[in-house]
């Protein structure tokens, strides 16, 4: 099955040699994403809430170039430093995500690239309702 590899200026460059995200078929995997602003490729600024939403927004930018949304994710990793954001994470997880949620794993983790606080990846199932959305 031919891979078709997705990119966007709408959310952060490769900081290394791999793509945004891969589609085969109708399911597209999305590659890691920390909190830096894709126009600067600077962590953001403004604490772990704001770390949370602007990893939310480069994946929702990246699953609407594969021609879906956050609504196809069918599983969703979130690596954290500190899991006392496990909270906010699951708090701000719900301004994203309506029911049926996706499967989720959340994991401790010592350090991510760039000094980040999270990074998250996920795999998204494209249906025909993906592209009336």
């Amino acid at each position: 099955m031919p891979r078709e590899i997705i990119n966007t200026d709408q959310a952060p460059t490769a900081i290394g040699p791999y793509s945004q995200a891969v589609k085969v078929g109708d399911t597209v995997y999305l590659s890691g994403q920390i909190p830096l602003n894709p126009h600067t490729m600077q962590l953001v600024e403004g604490g772990m809430a704001v770390q949370i939403r602007r990893v939310f927004d480069n994946l929702a930018a990246v699953a609407g170039a594969a021609g879906g949304s956050l609504a196809d994710t069918v599983k969703l990793n979130v690596f954290l430093t500190d899991l006392g954001h496990f909270a906010l994470v699951n708090e701000i997880m719900a301004d994203y995500f309506k029911e049926p949620y996706p499967a989720r794993a959340a994991l401790g983790v010592a350090a991510l690239p760039r000094g980040a606080l999270i990074e998250m990846d996920a795999v998204l199932v494209l249906t025909a309702d993906s592209f009336s959305e």
